[in-house]
């Protein structure tokens, strides 16, 4: 049965913040808050953990899964970013994208595109992911608590805890959270590519939906 915290979304009790990292360098899946929903996250090291999140979306090894990082320095660690890609992504970070980037040789080989050699990365705006990412000291490998056949993501967290509580191990909630996933923007090509429209505005980008 998963444990269950709930932390301020402005003022995170960091107690609680330092018990949820620990709970993920031992292995464990959770359910946290972030500006654009509810997310499921796991140690990036964590086969187990990673094979876990994938069962519980029901997604393929295609599907990219999500580094998501505390500020641009740690992105930079993992992606390779050229000057103009970085000018973009310090205009709209922290926020509600995911930026498909060329991933670095720090990033295993299971956590690329298998065809690509690519990896999505974000940098959210809400405090408690941040005090989470700070706290763990690198990023969390991460995806849209969207459940198979589902066109939204999860935001009732009494429906999370039903339909989750026997699959992951924490849940926190963190306030009121949005309802519409990231915008996921491919930076990999010459011009911005739209992949999904989310939340995230469509403008600074020039592409249309």
């Amino acid at each position: 049965m998963a444990q269950f915290f709930q932390i301020h979304p402005d003022n995170p009790n960091m107690r609680l913040v330092r018990q949820a990292a620990a709970l993920l360098r031992e292995g464990a899946v959770i359910v946290y808050p972030t500006d654009s929903g509810y997310a499921l996250g796991c140690h990036l090291e964590d086969k187990d953990a990673i094979t876990r999140i994938r069962q519980i979306r029901a997604l393929d090894e295609q599907h990219h899964l999500t580094l998501v990082c505390r500020d641009l320095s740690e992105l930079a660690s993992y992606a390779r970013v050229d000057n103009t890609q970085f000018r973009l992504l310090k205009q709209n970070t922290p926020g509600a994208y995911t930026f498909i980037l060329a991933a670095t040789k720090e990033v295993p080989r299971r956590l690329q595109h298998p065809k690509r050699n690519t990896i999505g990365v974000r940098i959210p705006d809400h405090q408690v992911a941040l005090a989470l990412l700070q706290e763990l000291g690198e990023p969390l490998l991460s995806s849209t608590l969207i459940l198979p056949d589902a066109e939204y993501p999860l935001t009732d967290v009494d429906e999370i805890r039903g339909q989750l509580e026997h699959k992951v191990d924490l849940v926190i909630e963190g306030g009121t959270v949005g309802i519409e996933p990231t915008t996921v923007i491919d930076l990999t090509g010459t011009t911005p590519q739209l992949l999904r429209a989310g939340c995230g505005a469509l403008a600074p980008f020039g592409v249309e939906n």
